[in-house]
Formats: C-alpha cells, sequence, structure tokens
C-alpha cells in the first residue's frame, strides 16, 4: 500500500512504435480526459498495469489531488476493511483513535485497486455498493460519507472467466467493465523490445557507471524468439543484472540465463527432478516454484504456518492464501506431489 501524491512517472513500459502501443497511448489519454469513474485494466505481470493507472491519474483534471494504490492480495481480509474504509474509535478492540481510510484519503483523486481479483466476497459487495452509491460508512460509523473517486482496478486474470468459475460477483464485474483497457504482452510487441531494451540500458548505465550499449546479432534474434513471460519487468531486470555484473560495450550471449536460451531451444532442458519439462509455460513453472518454496518454509518452521510465513516474508493470511491457491497442504512435511 502506498499514498503519495501524485508525481512525475516513467513512462519507460509505453515505448514503443508498435500499433497496439499507439493504441493504448491514446486510450490512456481519452480515459484521462472522460468523466469514466471505473475503469478496468487487464495485463500480464509486468506489462506496466500500475504505470497505466498513474498515467490515467496524472493526465486528468484529478491530477494535483491524491492518487493512492492499494495491492487487494497483499493486506489480510479482516484488516482490508479498515484499510479501505476507515474506522471510528472504539468500532474494535485495538481502535483507540478514528482512522481515516483510503477511499476517503483519495477524495477527489484515484484510488487504483490492484489485484482486485483477490478480493473476498464481503469487500466484492462492500465496493460494489461504494460504487453504485458513492457513499461509504467507516467501520462503526453511522453517519455516511460521500467521496468524488476515479476507481482504477488491475488484474492479470480475465475476469468473466473469474465470474464464470464463481470467484468474483458478476454485478461487481460489469460494473467495473465500463472502461476497459488490455496492455499488450511484451512478446506481442515485435521490435519494441529493443527500443525498450535501449531506454532500460541508457538508465542503468547512468545509475550503476557500466558501459553496455550494444546488443550481439544473436542476442538481437534471442530477444526477438524468447517469450518474456514477465514481460517489461522481465526484461529491465535482465538488463540490470547484466549492467552490474557484467564487463564491456556489448551484450554476448553468454550474458543470458539458461532459463532463456532453454525457451528459444538453445539450452539442455533441466534434470532436476519434479522440475517442470521445458515445453512447461510460465504460469506451470511460476506455481512449481512456489509451491517448493512453501513446502520447504513449512518443512524449516515444523508444519508451523506462522513461521513458515515470517521466513518468507507473507503474512499469515497471505500464506495461507497462496497455499489454497497452490495446493500445498496444510502441514506440509513430505513431497510436494501429495
Amino acid at each position: 500500500m502506498r499514498l503519495a501524491m501524485a508525481a512525475p512517472h516513467t513512462t519507460a513500459a509505453l515505448i514503443g512504435e508498435h500499433p497496439s502501443i499507439v493504441a493504448l497511448r491514446e486510450l490512456i489519454a481519452r480515459v484521462a480526459r472522460s468523466k469514466a469513474q471505473t475503469v478496468l485494466i487487464y495485463g500480464e505481470t509486468g506489462t506496466g498495469k500500475g504505470l497505466v493507472a498513474r498515467l490515467i491519474h496524472q493526465q486528468s483534471v484529478r491530477a494535483a489531488a491524491e492518487f493512492i494504490d492499494i495491492n487487494c492480495a497483499a493486506i489480510p481480509a479482516e484488516l482490508l476493511e479498515s484499510e479501505l474504509f476507515g474506522h471510528e474509535r472504539g468500532a474494535f478492540t485495538g481502535a483507540v483513535g478514528a482512522k481515516t481510510g483510503l477511499i476517503e484519503a483519495a477524495n477527489g483523486g484515484t484510488l487504483f485497486l490492484d489485484e482486485v481479483r483477490e478480493l473476498d466476497p464481503v469487500m466484492q459487495a462492500k465496493i460494489l455498493t461504494l460504487l453504485d452509491n458513492r457513499r461509504f460508512r467507516r467501520v462503526g460509523a453511522v453517519k455516511p460519507i460521500h467521496v468524488d473517486v476515479r476507481f482504477i482496478a488491475a488484474t492479470n486474470k480475465i475476469l468473466l472467466g473469474e465470474v464464470k468459475a464463481g470467484h468474483f460477483r458478476d454485478d461487481l464485474y460489469y460494473r467495473l467493465q465500463v472502461i476497459a483497457i488490455n496492455i499488450p504482452p511484451l512478446r506481442e510487441r515485435g521490435d519494441d523490445v529493443f527500443l525498450l531494451a535501449e531506454h532500460a540500458l541508457a538508465g542503468f548505465n547512468a545509475q550503476h557507471g557500466s558501459r553496455m550499449r550494444h546488443f550481439a546479432p544473436e542476442v538481437q534474434d534471442i530477444f526477438r524468439r524468447y517469450t518474456w513471460p514477465g514481460n517489461v519487468r522481465e526484461l529491465e531486470n535482465l538488463l540490470e543484472r547484466i549492467c552490474l555484473l557484467e564487463d564491456g560495450e556489448r551484450i554476448e550471449v553468454a550474458h543470458l540465463p539458461q532459463r532463456i536460451l532453454r525457451d528459444v531451444g538453445l539450452a539442455p532442458a533441466s534434470t532436476t527432478p519434479g522440475a517442470p519439462s521445458t515445453d512447461a509455460d510460465y504460469h506451470q513453472a511460476t506455481a512449481h516454484f512456489q509451491r517448493e518454496l512453501i513446502a520447504r518454509a513449512l518443512r524449516a518452521a515444523g508444519g508451523q504456518q506462522g513461521e513458515a510465513a515470517q521466513r518468507l516474508g507473507l503474512s499469515r493470511h497471505a500464506l495461507r492464501h497462496q497455499m489454497g491457491k497452490l495446493g500445498v497442504q496444510e502441514a506440509e512435511g513430505g513431497s510436494l506431489d501429495a
């Protein structure tokens, strides 16, 4: 959760000449100027959903007011209502004073709900009521508060599929879906990958004192063929690592990690027992890694979820959510495949 006045923000993720990015920049400007009170952003991990939300805010008449973003998956459900709506003194044990919620703090500006799919059913209902009435009550309050806020929600999943699966309210979906913005993945943007890479390299060279400015022809071919599952964020992280650890002025094939070479068929398959095969997609491989990481932490903690969550840097709620999502057993002490 971050609370900040609108400030200049990098537009690096939207650099490019591909028609999809040109159209996206134009759509952002139109939406920003509109009176739309709800916007839904779709995009894979690393495509720049938060950036798009900030740009909509910064190009709107709300730019002088607050832009507040909150990751719905990062706050336990039992705390999220108080964070969003605020509370009155004595509303619950520990409420020693009144608290202004993020919705009230965003009045006149923009509230960005990232990973909106992770809202539990109770919070989905409360958000729907807020969107319909533009009023809410602090926890423990009687008097409603009226707000003028633009709500921007984001998800890396197609919400209609979540609605059909019973995971997301259909009425909230249609309320959010008034204006939908789709951010194209990097693999569909052609040679934009090189414009983005050149921009990122210039920044990292200035930041770290490195001299990387060119790409070997073989690297250019790999960049075109690689699927970039982590999108622009993955590209930037890769280039920063190279600038920090490698010498010279040209990025060579030897500087690239094995996972990228495997993806384009230039490295042997992993022989790690139980690991996904090289033809497994990004989500399968990521899920396997997350299950392994959680199971290892649980074993080290003797099955105590609180300690395991602390080892992983997660809240207990977030750990339990991930365990349910990934199918990790309550007391994981043996094989992940059980």
